[in-house]
């Protein structure tokens, strides 16, 4: 049997009868396997990961059986193809790493605790029951759980209860679906519960170390998300609940099981009284994202993960879609183009990323597939060039035919075109095609040439790139009617230059409203024009020019040093957008200087420069009925402050820090952590260090867990640094989930860079052991090479790294991850020296 062949190809499941004892006390789970299907041929594979396999019957009589370690399969001969129920008896280990059926721990009033969870995506319900795990094996399922039950516990799964027997909770039978959307979880846990318009139960659960108002924001936001796509997608929800489950453990953000969505607790339960507005956002932003799945990923499944970013990219762009209708006052879309555009426009300058869709087999290759920038971020891009193009109508009516077409099935990016291109009278799949199977993107380069307004797309690379001629269909949205709608072509000539000036009145320019994935590179003429009406210009556009400024710069298509004089234009700017790209760029110019430099004291002096008239206006503490962008602009200006070491911003956060001392979680959540941190770095000691390490051990604040870890891992002191990186596999004060957040606190501090990277090499099997073979295990290698920057480094970061190529789960990062350092390294010994020198010359 090939190795490569897709078991449903063997055996189609029509229908699942589990049956799981789950034994917390001696981490174990006892199982029966019930599969009714069709059988192809007589040879038949199903998976199974990590199990012991007692007995295997065909229509109630044993059959031979042999495991297969490697593919992960159970091999099965069968009397004859055809309709056949398989019978598969089981045990497996309860393990702890966040992946299968896992326990995840907590503490209330000191007592530990645990409830346990799942998580299957995206080849992990193989550890929990037998089963065809792929995504075109859908089947409907039929539940039944026993587990070591106390009194006051609660089970849930992605449909109702039936009824419990013996112990043993029986679930109604699900729709079609495919294996990694199952979900069960139990435990001691807490809920609030409502209903929508048209009758689904929403609810949202948490264990009881939260506040019960903690639930509020989330029972709101589910609620009318569901409502919201209803009637965005003329399609009823489904099922008869949408529960959401906040997890104390748990790798990714959230995932989207069919009616139990699991959650990151700091992504779902949140203080409504002690949160800042980004986080809200976010919350909303990443339930909206994990319900728009619901349609599109659930009732509607890719073919095979190759078609990952047909899930993805479409609910990353309709979660901000969803938000902004339910929040219109929070303008979301600002956090699209703050958060999404840049990361994907960094990510996919880089020759050898991934493109969008991508052949892929091999289970550890599935899992590398997540690559943020390019499936959720790029691709959400390019749905948002789509949307552009098509407008909500045509969108809505394609999107009905779609789920019309395909729900409970399955379907790949050329039928989800097909409708689109069927409501709207356009060719999307041909637009797409260019878009989705390249890897890379366009600069479009604008220019006067004998008088004639000329433009030309080549492929934009950050660092060595192999040009191939790759050309895209770029959605221009220029603001001179004589540019295509569409540039297809490598030059196009739009006419004369100053009679196009005279006729349109205004500077010309590219990609207005910076939805398309494309940067601009403007000729001196065009850009003079455009800096000449800067301030003219509306917030996306002044962050799009910073934007483009700085990626240019980065690909070596302009200096850095011709960047900085920018950067003052804008610093007084009240647009949260704005002061993103040029706090954005200003941060970029730190590679340029060596810590304790009398180049990095000129940087921090024109760190203090863009932010004192700032600081000054915002002030450090929130204040009642600021606007939106108040709140959003305050955090860039207060880093900026504290990096410029500007000494009454150093007293004024520690005068504040006194006034919460004894309980530091009740500072504003909006500026606690600058606070936190600039206390840890002048005002430190190993008491401070105590109580922050104690405090985040006690919370179950998420949002105050991540300021603490922020504060403590900015500390200069070597003893506390030493003792920092000794926690980083204490289980008990850091969680694996967020390890690699306090890691790259202490590797991006120059005091803590050499004990951090010293700790990944000499613990690099207890890492791959503790989080190793999920989708979060490759970017701490992105990590890495986000910090790196001088030529010693990047020869250890090689020597490390490049032995491990042949592990397919890291083979593309370390490849990409090289790169991104070895352009840091080289953008910096070229630039250095000017940009010092033009740093100075705004200093002085």
């Amino acid at each position: 049997m090939p190795a490569l062949t897709h078991f449903y190809e063997l055996f189609q499941p029509e229908h699942y009868d589990l049956y799981i004892d789950v034994n917390r006390a001696a981490k174990q789970i006892t199982g029966q396997s019930i599969i009714t299907g069709t059988a192809a041929q007589q040879s038949v594979a199903i998976h199974e990961k990590g199990m012991t396999i007692t007995a295997v019957k065909s229509n109630g009589d044993n059959v031979p059986f042999t495991i297969d370690e490697a593919a992960e399969a159970i091999r099965i001969e069968l009397p004859a193809a055809g309709a056949t129920t398989l019978t598969v008896d089981y045990s497996a280990p309860l393990t702890d790493t966040m992946m299968g059926i896992y326990p995840s721990y907590y503490e209330v009033d000191g007592v530990k605790k645990q409830i346990i969870g799942t998580q299957f995506e995206t080849t992990a319900a193989r550890q929990a029951f037998p089963c065809v795990d792929e995504p075109e094996a859908k089947a409907t399922f039929n539940l039944a759980v026993k587990f070591d039950e106390q009194p006051g516990e609660t089970i849930i799964s992605n449909m109702p209860e039936t009824h419990e027997d013996n112990g043993v909770h029986y679930f109604d039978t699900t729709k079609r679906m495919s294996t990694y959307l199952i979900a069960f979880a139990f435990g001691e846990l807490q809920s609030k519960l409502t209903h929508t318009k048209s009758g689904v139960e929403i609810g949202v659960f948490a264990t009881k170390a939260h506040a019960a108002n903690e639930l509020d924001l989330a029972l709101d936001i589910a609620k009318r998300s569901i409502e919201f796509y209803e009637d965005f997608y003329q399609t009823p929800y489904p099922l008869p609940h949408s529960y959401q489950l906040a997890l104390p453990d748990f790798s990714a953000g959230a995932m989207e099981n069919w009616g139990l969505v699991t959650y990151r607790e700091a992504y779902l339960v949140l203080d409504p009284d002690n949160t800042a507005l980004k986080m809200k956002q976010l919350v909303a932003t990443v339930i909206a994202h994990e319900l728009a799945h619901q349609w599109f990923g659930d009732l509607v499944t890719m073919k095979w993960w190759d078609d990952l970013w047909l899930n993805e990219s479409f609910a990353n762009m309709m979660e901000y879609v969803a938000v902004d209708a339910l929040e219109p006052d929070w303008h979301v879309w600002e956090l699209f183009q703050t958060s999404e555009a840049p990361a994907a426009l960094q990510r996919d300058a880089t020759d050898g990323v991934q493109s969008v869709h991508v052949q892929v087999e091999d289970p550890a290759e599935i899992d590398s597939l997540f690559d943020g920038a390019i499936v959720y971020a790029k691709g959400a891009r390019m749905l948002v060039m789509v949307r552009a193009l098509l407008g909500d109508e045509h969108m809505r009516a394609g999107l009905k035919a779609y789920f019309a077409a395909h729900q409970y099935g399955n379907a790949t990016g050329s039928d989800l075109w097909s409708a689109l291109g069927e409501a709207s009278g356009l060719d999307v799949g041909a637009i797409m095609q260019s878009w989705l199977e390249q890897p890379g993107y366009p600069v479009v380069t604008a220019a006067v040439v004998d008088g004639q307004l000329t433009l030309s797309q080549q492929q934009f690379f950050i660092g060595d790139g192999h040009d191939v001629g790759r050309l895209w269909q770029i959605p221009l949205n220029a603001n001179y009617d004589a540019a295509p709608e569409i540039f297809k072509e490598s030059t196009v000539t739009l006419g004369d230059y100053a009679q196009l000036r005279a006729a349109n009145g205004e500077p010309f320019r590219l990609n207005v409203g910076n939805n398309s994935h494309f940067i601009v590179r403007y000729d001196d003429t065009l850009m003079q024009d455009i800096l000449t009406n800067a301030d003219s210009l509306d917030p996306i556009s002044q962050l799009q020019l910073l934007q483009d400024q700085r990626l240019l710069a980065e690909g070596r298509q302009i200096s850095y040093a011709d960047v900085v004089p920018l950067l003052p234009r804008f610093a007084s700017s009240t647009s949260t957008v704005v002061n993103d790209a040029l706090y954005q760029v200003a941060g970029n110019l730190k590679k340029f200087v060596a810590p304790k430099s009398p180049a990095e004291k000129q940087l921090r002096a024109f760190y203090d420069q863009l932010s004192a008239g700032q600081v000054e206006r915002l002030g450090w503490t929130p204040r009642a009925g600021e606007s939106n962008d108040d709140q959003l602009t305050r955090p860039y200006v207060l880093s900026a402050t504290l990096y410029a070491e500007d000494p009454d911003g150093i007293a004024t956060a520690h005068a504040l820090f006194e006034q919460h001392a004894d309980n530091p979680g009740t500072l504003p959540a909006a500026t606690r952590v600058f606070i936190l941190e600039n206390e840890m770095k002048h005002f430190g000691s190993a008491a401070l260090f105590d109580q922050l390490v104690a405090a985040s051990r006690a919370t179950a604040d998420a949002s105050y867990k991540a300021d603490i870890a922020r504060a403590l891992t900015s500390t200069t002191d070597p003893a506390l640094i030493k003792r920092l990186v000794a926690l980083f596999e204490d289980a008990d004060t850091i969680k694996p989930q967020d390890l690699r957040a306090w890691f790259r606190g202490v590797l991006a501090n120059a005091a803590g860079q050499q004990a951090a990277w010293d700790w990944i090499r000499n613990e690099w099997s207890w890492l791959e052991a503790t989080v190793g073979g999920d989708m979060e295990f490759p970017t701490f290698v992105t990590v890495i090479a986000s910090i790196f920057k001088t030529p010693e480094r990047l020869a250890e970061f090689k020597a490390f790294f490049e032995p491990k190529l042949s592990d397919t789960a890291l083979t593309r990062e370390i490849t990409m991850d090289t790169k991104v350092i070895e352009s840091r390294v080289a953008l910096v010994a070229d630039e250095q020296d000017a940009v010092a020198a033009a740093i100075q010359a705004e200093v002085q």
